[in-house]
């Protein structure tokens, strides 16, 4: 069919109607689907069904270091753990503290320090001014939530196929010493699937920051979360790239097996340098007197090392694989020729990104959900929620069963020519 912009308008009326007429047949079949949040669905969370076999009431608990995990200590994890966790982040076990469950929990908790503790010794952030995040965009919401609950000023920045517009970041972090952090989810970025290029990372790690408590939060949320065997995308690892530039403290760097196990009972850790581990272990030993060592025993048992970990990754592909596949496919099917639409085609992570006509994000939605099919909020994946241009849709097709996915497709894509077809009558 014709791109949408060349119809007529009595073309346009005609296709109207039709549309209308099949989008009221989809509301009266009462569907409940959802496509809300990138949630692991329950055929991958069968896959651990043996997990908590792995440790039984006569089972060793004691770590490869000698210490009894039901017990107090072992404030950063224990070593192996520590090891595993490392690994997963391609950094030494040494620059690793290893969390609870969740990687939000800790990202949210180091914000939390630098606004009252400041950083490494440094002003907190609650006693100054004005405090302020770049915040690459499209992104995650949450790590917006997190800002935007301190009072921290959220400042855009254009997400390019390279990453965050480097010229912009630069031009914020080297002269403004108000701009303390920057949000990153370097690799399948959420929502976009955007891994940074080499060039992107290189400027990042050669930064010069105007205010010395500078952080970048590098949420690499999906670092081994691959589509595809043959087509993984590679990341400079960072904490190298800032050490050998001469920043060596300048990163957090988080990571979580929150989709590799369980989302609420995984492991979330820490890697950044000496310096900041020291403060934060400085920090943390009055908060906790240590981790759930018994659940870093089950995962280091259960994978015994980065390769099981990775082997298991490839099961979790062979469930997402043709879920994100056939999200591609309707696209391009139902809306490839019309030009009302503009869609990521990530290779990895956990959602698919896509924009509708200027205006029409939180429309489509809207009609989506009358329809039955929940999605992410419009402007979620923007700070305060505030999407200048309401085009943005995050769609998350982990968690449907792949024959609800299909349905729920069918009605996004009928939603998303009207709402377009519509907007181009009015015009």
């Amino acid at each position: 069919m014709r791109a949408y912009s060349e119809l007529s308008k009595e073309e346009l009326k005609k296709l109207e109607q039709k549309l209308f007429l099949q989008y009221e047949e989809y509301k009266a079949k009462g569907l409940k689907l959802n496509m809300a949040r990138g949630l692991p669905s329950a055929k991958q969370l069968d896959m651990e069904a043996d997990f908590f076999g792995i440790l039984f009431p006569d089972s060793s608990f004691i770590s490869e270091e000698g210490k009894d995990c039901r017990n107090y200590g072992e404030l950063t994890g224990i070593h192996e753990a520590r090891k595993l966790m490392g690994d997963m982040m391609e950094i030494s076990s040494d620059n690793v503290i290893v969390f609870g469950n969740s990687s939000l929990n800790v990202m949210y908790d180091t914000v939390a320090r630098s606004m009252i503790l400041g950083v490494c010794g440094s002003t907190p952030w609650c006693r100054l001014d004005k405090v302020k995040f770049l915040c690459p965009v499209p992104g995650y919401d949450r790590h917006f939530a997190i800002t935007e609950q301190f009072g921290i000023e959220m400042i855009n920045i254009p997400m390019l196929e390279t990453g965050p517009d480097m010229d912009l970041v630069e031009k914020y972090v080297n002269s403004d010493p108000a701009v303390k952090g920057i949000w990153c989810v370097p690799k399948y970025s959420n929502p976009g699937g955007v891994t940074y290029s080499d060039d992107t990372v290189r400027r990042f790690a050669n930064l010069k920051p105007a205010a010395e408590d500078f952080r970048i939060f590098w949420d690499n949320a999906y670092c081994i979360h691959h589509l595809y065997d043959d087509r993984q995308e590679k990341l400079i690892e960072i904490l190298g790239a800032c050490e050998e530039a001469g920043n060596p403290d300048m990163v957090y760097k988080f990571c979580s097996t929150s989709k590799v196990t369980f989302p609420g009972s995984g492991l979330a850790a820490l890697g950044t340098s000496k310096k900041n581990l020291d403060f934060i272990k400085s920090v943390i030993t009055i908060q906790t007197i240590g981790p759930d060592k018994l659940n870093q025993l089950r995962h280091v048992r259960y994978f015994k090392d980065i390769n099981g970990m990775r082997e298991h990754m490839k099961k979790h592909a062979e469930i997402l694989r043709p879920k994100f596949e056939l999200v591609q496919k309707r696209l391009n099917e139902e809306l490839g020729d019309l030009g009302i639409g503009k869609w990521s085609n990530p290779v990895g992570g956990y959602f698919v990104s896509f924009n509708t006509l200027p205006g029409l994000a939180k429309t489509v939605v809207g009609m989506c959900k009358d329809a039955g099919v929940v999605m992410t909020g419009a402007g979620a994946t923007y700070p305060y929620k505030r999407d200048p241009e309401d085009s943005n849709i995050r769609i998350a097709p982990t968690f449907p069963p792949i024959e609800e996915l299909a349905s729920a497709l069918d009605v996004f894509t009928l939603c998303v020519k009207l709402a377009s077809v519509r907007k181009l009558i009015e015009a």
